[in-house]
């Protein structure tokens, strides 16, 4: 059986076709859970389901500190403060890591007797038993201090724990990108290729994976020559979501050179053509980028029809996301001031885009070095 989470208490079998629906109707004598299990033959059936066991049982009185458990407190958070204010995806990977690690390692422990060292050795425990790297284990760290952050401004706790653990040190991810050269063979190797158009939208603009699966044709103005970024389409256990994108700086409208403005005038072309002989069903969102089905793709099926491709063809090793590594790379070859590169890229400021692309940058350090020393030569 193949069951995919899809939210929470709801899950996916996709062998026998149903969503199952997981009540936890308490602990039994012993401290177990207990949980009872019904299917829906759709997702709007199982939701209504869910929100009927909700309706008729007796509401629990909120449980006072003393007697509250981690389990306790993480639930009335996502539920009190999380979900009504974050985005979907934010809730379903928040509640993935408590239901799979937190609550099975800490959940039955009292939210006062909550210690850093119980939290200290859950990071090294789950690390090592889990194998997940250090990235990972940075949200659960970065979720802890949030939701016991709020225990102390709701008064449930006098201090948090989290002031005094160590969080896992997140490494630098090595990203590959491509250089001038490389981009150039790519880039001819994937004309008249259906993925080109998303593939020069990465590398000639430092697109999101997500901002390209989400663009619409609302959002391109090919008089003006502009594309505005407004939104991306992302993916959340068996869902995918149209939503705002990843910040307000995310929010950005960009010039269209010669090259990608043709080839974004032939999609439009190509698709209004398509739309002509099927005006009520062809892709009725209008999005920009479709797949070979005529269908807009999700983030992760771009992410390996481009790793196929770059297998297929022999070159480098790059991912979708390297792309957007190479946008940087080439533009600040073309000594692009890093604050323009920086808004190009949606970052929030240019600290976020040295950061991140530290890799890059390195070698303009080297040459700016290297230029001073030879002006004081030269002096």
């Amino acid at each position: 059986m193949a069951r995919k989470t899809v939210e929470r208490n709801i899950s996916y079998d996709d062998i026998r076709h149903l969503y199952y629906v997981s009540i936890d109707l308490g602990r039994d004598e012993n401290g177990k859970r207990i949980k009872q299990y019904r299917t829906f033959p759709t997702l709007a059936a199982a939701r209504n389901g869910l929100k009927e066991f909700h309706a008729t049982r007796e509401q629990p009185q909120f449980v006072p500190a003393q007697e509250m458990t981690l389990s306790q407190w993480l639930e009335y958070w996502m539920d009190s403060i999380v979900r009504p204010n974050r985005a979907e995806t934010t809730v379903y990977a928040y509640q993935k890591i408590i239901d799979n690690h937190i609550d099975p390692a800490l959940g039955d422990t009292p939210l006062t007797k909550l210690s850093a060292k119980q939290v200290q050795e859950y990071y090294t425990t789950t690390q090592r038993e889990a194998n997940l790297s250090s990235n990972t284990m940075r949200r659960h760290h970065d979720l802890l201090s949030s939701a016991l952050r709020s225990a102390v401004r709701q008064e449930m706790i006098p201090v948090s724990p989290m002031n005094r653990v160590e969080p896992p040190r997140p490494r630098p991810k090595e990203t590959s990108f491509y250089d001038n050269l490389e981009l150039k063979q790519l880039y001819q190797l994937i004309q008249g290729k259906p993925l080109e158009l998303p593939v020069k939208l990465a590398g000639s603009l430092g697109m999101r994976r997500e901002e390209i699966c989400g663009l619409k044709w609302d959002n391109v103005d090919l008089q003006r020559r502009l594309v505005i970024i407004r939104e991306a389409r992302t993916a959340y256990g068996a869902n995918i979501v149209q939503k705002e994108t990843k910040n307000r700086a995310s929010v950005r409208t960009l010039y269209l050179a010669d090259e990608l403005c043709l080839l974004l005038e032939q999609e439009q072309s190509r698709q209004e053509a398509l739309r002509c002989q099927d005006p009520d069903n062809f892709n009725p969102e209008g999005y920009v980028v479709l797949d070979h089905k005529q269908r807009p793709y999700s983030p992760n099926a771009l992410s390996l029809a481009f790793t196929r491709f770059v297998r297929r063809n022999n070159l480098p090793r790059l991912t979708f996301h390297g792309l957007r590594h190479t946008f940087a790379s080439v533009a600040n070859s073309a000594h692009i001031p890093l604050p323009d590169i920086s808004r190009a890229l949606g970052h929030k400021d240019v600290v976020v885009t040295g950061r991140v692309y530290t890799h890059i940058f390195d070698q303009t350090h080297v040459e700016a070095v290297s230029a001073v020393a030879r002006s004081i030569r030269g002096a």
